[in-house]
């Protein structure tokens, strides 16, 4: 393997292909033309479907190891031996040089090159689903022998994927628990606001509507105007208002408290997992 070589119109194969490599997948076609994209999955069908939408070609498990300059592993960490026992007779007889890219929660790099059994570079990331529509937050740290150019490489082919950040290994487990598992914590928080405008009186559709564009809104908001989300909440908080009150509830029930516990258990089985 060349150290520093740089992927130009890099090759890109998915391995497994849920709802996480399919998001994925789904970003990579944005900056990768379609010939430069296979994908996989132990269904086949859903393999094909995805193909057929994005589109791009489908290949087996074994074939994207032998072709792919970055190999995209998208299982269930319980999963993840039983994959790279398969392929690894495959990455030994490579000539050519590769990354493998580990989206398992809980697996370290040591533990990826492990099971691959070989020193192989390796780049961990954690990603969201909200990558299949370009407003991802996507967390990567890469491994031992992941050249700069590589890394960068990587980040220009999967920048449709939204924002990217670069943090240190051993805080990829708690940066999972909030970017990672975050959307589903939103996704609660979004339902629930819906299900109180249905309460009150406003159409379902109208309901989620006007609380997903308020949830969208005030995210950016916190991003782009750099203010403490803290300020921002007494911006809307009028002396002796409605909104106030809201809040004093929320206060009562713990909000604050239970979404912190949330994210807490969610990096403990992020440790579990190891």
């Amino acid at each position: 393997m060349t150290k520093d070589r740089v992927f130009t119109g890099a090759k890109l194969g998915f391995i497994g292909v849920g709802n996480m490599g399919g998001a994925l997948a789904r970003a990579a076609r944005k900056n990768t033309p379609s010939t430069d994209i296979c994908v996989a999955n132990r269904s086949p069908e859903k393999a094909k479907a995805l193909a057929a939408e994005i589109p791009c070609r489908v290949k087996s498990n074994a074939e994207i190891a032998a072709w792919a300059d970055y190999v995209f592993l998208g299982v269930k960490p319980q999963m993840m031996k039983g994959l790279l026992e398969e392929i690894a007779p495959v990455l030994r007889e490579r000539e050519s040089r590769f990354v493998l890219v580990t989206m398992a929660a809980g697996l370290s790099v040591g533990d990826i090159r492990a099971m691959a059994g070989g020193d192989y570079p390796v780049l961990r990331i954690m990603p969201n689903t909200p990558c299949s529509i370009g407003e991802g937050m996507v967390l990567y740290a890469p491994g031992p022998g992941v050249t700069e150019g590589e890394t960068q490489a990587f980040l220009e082919a999967m920048a449709g994927a939204g924002r990217f950040a670069r943090i240190p290994e051993g805080l990829m487990d708690a940066g999972s628990a909030v970017a990672g598992c975050g959307p589903a914590f939103v996704d609660l928080f979004v339902e629930a606001l819906a299900d109180g405008g249905v309460a009150c009186g406003l159409p379902r559709a109208a309901a989620l509507e006007f609380a997903a564009q308020m949830v969208l809104g005030s995210a950016r908001l916190i991003l782009e105007s750099g203010r403490h989300p803290g300020e921002l909440k007494d911006a809307v908080c009028s002396p002796g208002g409605t909104t106030i009150q809201g809040v004093r509830k929320l206060e009562e029930a713990g909000f604050r408290g239970a979404v912190m516990d949330a994210v807490i258990a969610a990096f403990e089985k992020n440790r579990d997992l190891k």
